[in-house]
């Protein structure tokens, strides 16, 4: 057998750092996930070069989590806490409408079903009910027309008054999420007001006008107290009259039924002088009926 000898080649001594490794592939073959088309992988366009009036402006408006919802939702409960007093600074960061949407959309639906089901229940339990009950769906218009209407249009108008004022503090996003999870505490209340008790329904009434009347007044005067002209704080009166006008709305188209007899004493009985009384022809019209009908509730 034959032996050639074979010259030692240098580049071995190098060690491991002369040892280079080189790809025989092509450069740009590979195909990423940006080639293919995915979402994620894609640049999402600048809020900047978008128009107002374009969809894709208030796509990220409606990237938010369920649980980010819910706790912002939560926090308009607690009327002595920091982010129910400083709601856009503490929860309004980064601001979305999904909330206020969906806050609003779900009060429409409760309201209808609310008062639908107890209008059934107490034409089936009424003793001289004639027919079968046929529901409103005129009701879930109204509902439609005046929650979006005050959730929505108002704090736009709003925005709009106040930036032609040169008050510029806030964006109409967070106007609007304002409006839209101020309303959230009319979902429990109109669940709570099938309760066949007149008294307590109007005592659920006042409890949500007053809490989230507190809510919109601790965070749009601050808002309206920027402005140079004093005299735009008044403004804030304008808005508790027309909540409270909303309120009264929904008390009398939604929360007015019976599902069973009366107890205690019926606040519209005593303001309007009617219901039944069997005492005298004139006394329900007379203060002093008015009066021993509120002692008779206390005592029932």
């Amino acid at each position: 057998m034959a032996y050639v000898a074979v010259d030692e080649d240098e580049r071995l001594e190098e060690g491991p750092e002369g040892l280079q490794f080189k790809s025989f592939n092509p450069t740009n073959v590979g195909v990423g996930n940006t080639d293919r088309g995915y979402l994620q992988d894609q640049p999402h366009p600048s809020k900047s070069n978008l128009s107002f009036w374009n969809i894709e402006y208030y796509q990220s408006y409606f990237d938010i989590d369920t649980q980010t919802v819910l706790t912002r939702c939560y926090s308009t409960l607690l009327p002595f806490s920091q982010s129910f007093n400083h709601f856009i600074a503490s929860n309004l960061n980064p601001p979305d409408l999904y909330g206020p949407f969906w806050t609003l959309t779900t009060l429409i639906f409760t309201l209808f079903l609310s008062s639908s089901l107890a209008a059934s229940i107490s034409a089936y339990l009424s003793p001289d009910a004639v027919e079968d009950y046929d529901y409103d769906f005129r009701l879930l218009s109204v509902a439609l027309g005046l929650v979006y209407a005050y959730g929505l249009a108002v704090p736009v108008l709003l925005w709009i008054a106040l930036r032609y004022l040169g008050v510029g503090e806030w964006s109409v996003i967070e106007a609007v999420a304002i409006w839209g999870y101020a309303m959230f505490v009319w979902i429990p209340v109109s669940i709570l007001c099938v309760a066949p008790v007149p008294i307590l329904r109007w005592v659920l009434v006042i409890l949500a006008f007053a809490s989230s009347g507190y809510f919109l007044v601790r965070n749009v005067y601050p808002i309206l107290a920027s402005a140079e002209a004093k005299a735009l704080r008044l403004l804030i009166i304008v808005l508790v009259v027309l909540h409270a006008a909303v309120a009264l709305v929904f008390k009398i188209l939604f929360f007015n039924y019976y599902v069973v007899e009366k107890y205690g004493i019926d606040p519209d009985d005593v303001l309007l002088g009617g219901g039944d009384d069997s005492s005298g022809s004139d006394g329900g019209n007379t203060t002093a009926e008015a009066v021993r009908r509120m002692v008779r509730a206390v005592l029932v």
